[in-house]
């Protein structure tokens, strides 16, 4: 990546623990106990990129719950997809879902969710980070990735650079534009364990609303609903995959993110599929939502369906 293209891209005034660099994620080093990390809402992040052209997994700013004051210090075209956080650009209304030019000199703020959670800005060729273990995604825990490669999330005084010289701007078809519709209902496919639950534990976990807790990040999003039993004996650790859903000994579910452990040992009921993962990361605690069986083929077509829209629009 170009570590001296653009230099004087958007200087941060004002910014929140919650507001990182982000990419696709960190592939391959699970075996180490490092997590993939990366965007939490995926589709978005990837509307954000290709509306100017980008590559899909290019690092963008992942803006969790608004409260993001940026200065531009030079002209650009910049996108912005996924949460309406009431984002403004010199006091102007900014809609998401749409590539807009920027000035010099011009401020562009972020206030609080009016729809969902979080925004993903871009820029053109992806905004300039250093690359730790093949991402410059930002996991804080492991101090890996962001903006100086140290994990931190974006500050007052960091300056956003990106890697293209260019953009080449796009414009969504208006049936592509995700909905963040309330009390969504999100695919889960059903895993290992699933036969260990009681039989009143399975009929609650898919006919039950569920509440989000504000116990909820990067890591995983804690669920409040009806107490689950698992009748299996105690396991031994394994693999935790994207969007597993874990049942602790208190029997209320724990969706793990991006940023998970990548070995435990609490019984799961599956996993949500990874279009009910990029969901789930527009959810606000106190949101109320639904758990509904998928089969794996079927969910399989469904992200292959997804995967052509970008070929599309």
């Amino acid at each position: 990546m170009n570590r001296t293209a653009n230099r004087g891209g958007l200087r941060v005034e004002r910014s929140t623990p919650f507001i990182q660099v982000q990419d696709a994620g960190r592939f391959g080093v699970r075996h180490l106990g490092v997590t993939q990390s990366g965007a939490l809402d995926w589709i978005s992040m990837s509307w954000a990129n290709w509306l100017l052209g980008n590559d899909l997994g290019a690092a963008v700013v992942e803006i969790t719950l608004g409260n993001l004051n940026l200065l531009c210090e030079q002209d650009a075209c910049l996108a912005l997809a996924g949460a309406d956080l009431g984002a403004t650009l010199d006091g102007e209304a900014l809609a998401p879902w749409r590539s807009f030019n920027v000035r010099q000199g011009q401020r562009l703020n972020f206030a609080q969710p009016r729809q969902g959670a979080r925004a993903y800005l871009a820029a053109p060729g992806g905004f300039d980070a250093p690359k730790v273990l093949g991402s410059c995604a930002s996991i804080a825990r492991e101090e890996l990735g962001g903006l100086h490669g140290n994990g931190k999330p974006l500050a007052a005084g960091d300056q956003l650079s990106w890697a293209g010289t260019r953009a080449a701007p796009r414009v969504m078809a208006a049936a592509s534009i995700p909905l963040f519709s309330p009390s969504p209902r999100l695919d889960l496919i059903l895993g290992a364990q699933i036969g260990s639950f009681s039989g009143q534990s399975l009929f609650d976990v898919f006919n039950s609303d569920w509440t989000i807790d504000s116990r909820a990040d990067r890591m995983g999003v804690r669920l409040l609903g009806p107490q689950l039993h698992c009748q299996g004996a105690a396991m031994v650790s394994e693999g935790i995959p994207l969007g597993a859903v874990q049942v602790p000994p208190d029997g209320q579910p724990i969706i793990l993110l991006n940023d998970r452990q990548t070995i435990g040992g609490y019984p799961r009921l599956g996993a949500l599929t990874p279009h009910a993962v990029a969901r789930l990361a527009q959810c606000l605690s106190g949101e109320t939502l639904r758990l509904a069986p998928v089969l794996q083929e079927s969910a399989q077509q469904t992200h292959l369906q997804l995967l052509r829209q970008w070929q599309t629009g």
